[in-house]
């Protein structure tokens, strides 16, 4: 038995609509048709001669979208978009020279300084605990570490011994 779909065919139209054959996402920047590609070009312009305070509105806008759009979003949803954000950002990472590495450290380290200086007090008294916090964990994995060898060793001498 054979079957025949044609391409204008109901069948192929629902098993795109179930993604079983996606289509291509669009690339941000690319755009398809002239009127379409007007508009981003007014767009664009319009961003030129904006004003600080409407530059601010419009991000802030553009904010408030998104925190919404993340608020309603299933932990499925949320999973997928940090593991896309993630792979971009490792492949950004390695196509990045050894120059663009050295700056994207130096402007982080930069930041941190910035933070820190910023800080109260109290923010600097809990940044200090929580480092003393980690280093008394990590002293106590140490001799965790070396109470185990310790005991394997033991353990071992006796059955050699017996």
């Amino acid at each position: 038995m054979r079957f025949l779909i044609s391409f204008d065919s109901p069948f192929l139209d629902a098993l795109v609509q179930l993604s079983l054959f996606p289509m291509p996402k669009r690339k941000r920047g690319i755009i398809g048709d002239a009127a379409s590609r007007r508009e981003a070009i007014r767009k664009r312009e319009r961003r030129v001669v904006e004003t600080e305070e409407e530059r601010s509105r419009r991000l802030g806008v553009m904010a408030q979208r998104g925190q919404d759009r993340r608020a309603e979003e299933t932990e499925e949803q949320r999973n997928s978009r940090l593991s896309d954000m993630a792979q971009r950002g490792q492949e950004r990472r390695a196509e990045e020279t050894e120059e663009q590495r050295n700056s994207r450290l130096v402007i982080m380290a930069q930041r941190g300084q910035e933070r820190r200086a910023e800080g109260t007090n109290e923010q600097r008294n809990s940044r200090l605990s929580a480092m003393l916090q980690h280093a008394r964990e990590r002293r106590l994995n140490v001799i965790e570490g070396q109470n185990h060898h310790q005991i394997q060793t033991f353990y071992i001498a006796r059955t050699v011994l017996n």
